[in-house]
């Protein structure tokens, strides 16, 4: 079933105001590889990888208008609004036994993350930056529509395609940059040099969790 359009649930925000969990924003362009490292740092961990590209996806195989909604705005390589985005987002973590979270690909832009501050009062403990070339990224993304390219996981999307891509790239200049810029503003922009092979990428990463003394999530912290 699909999801209602509405305002989240108060009740659910209200929960997640007072447990306080760690969150931390994961951005980068298309490409990037965020969700590789998310799933890399999710083991190492123990946090919870969220990504709001694959819950906006799920929501569009749902059957739903509002998938159908979702789908043709993807597909145009948009900006899903940020009401929505949101509402995935805390029920996804409502549903969660932990309290430490990688929001992968949010906030998309400064609607969202102003929206989820406000909604959530919670502000991330950092934001993770992949900083990777648009060359390298296309580069990337292509290849996982080819067969025969053994660096790059056949996880091939139908908008992983030329002009998509170029798109995606523009719209995340655009709308996705000006997030990042007012959390170095604020000192909590970890930046990555993601054009790197896989492993290197993430000794840097792992760098930035074990200076936290991160401990154990709490199982079922929401319930």
């Amino acid at each position: 079933m699909g999801i209602a359009v509405d305002a989240p649930n108060k009740g659910t925000n209200g929960s997640m105001a007072e447990k306080k969990p760690t969150v931390v924003f994961v951005l980068g362009g298309p490409g990037s590889g965020k969700g590789t490292q998310c799933a890399n740092i999710a083991k190492h961990f123990g946090y919870t990888h969220l990504s709001s590209g694959d819950l906006l996806r799920a929501e569009t195989r749902s059957g739903s208008e509002n998938g159908t909604m979702i789908r043709n705005m993807m597909k145009e390589g948009k900006i899903v609004s940020a009401k929505v985005t949101i509402k995935l987002l805390l029920r996804a973590m409502a549903e969660s036994c932990n309290d430490k979270f990688l929001l992968d690909g949010f906030p998309r832009d400064e609607e969202s993350r102003a929206a989820f501050e406000d909604v959530t009062k919670i502000e991330p403990a950092f934001v993770l930056f992949f900083e990777c070339s648009e060359e390298e990224m296309e580069r990337r993304l292509l290849g996982r529509n080819q067969v025969g390219q053994p660096s790059v996981p056949l996880s091939g999307r139908e908008d992983d395609n030329i002009e998509t891509i170029r798109k995606r790239f523009k719209v995340f200049s655009e709308s996705s940059l000006p997030v990042i810029e007012h959390y170095k503003s604020r000192g909590k922009v970890r930046t990555i040099d993601a054009g790197r092979p896989i492993e290197e990428v993430f000794e840097s990463v792992k760098a930035f969790f074990i200076s936290k003394n991160e401990v154990k999530s709490h199982c079922c912290a929401w319930l």
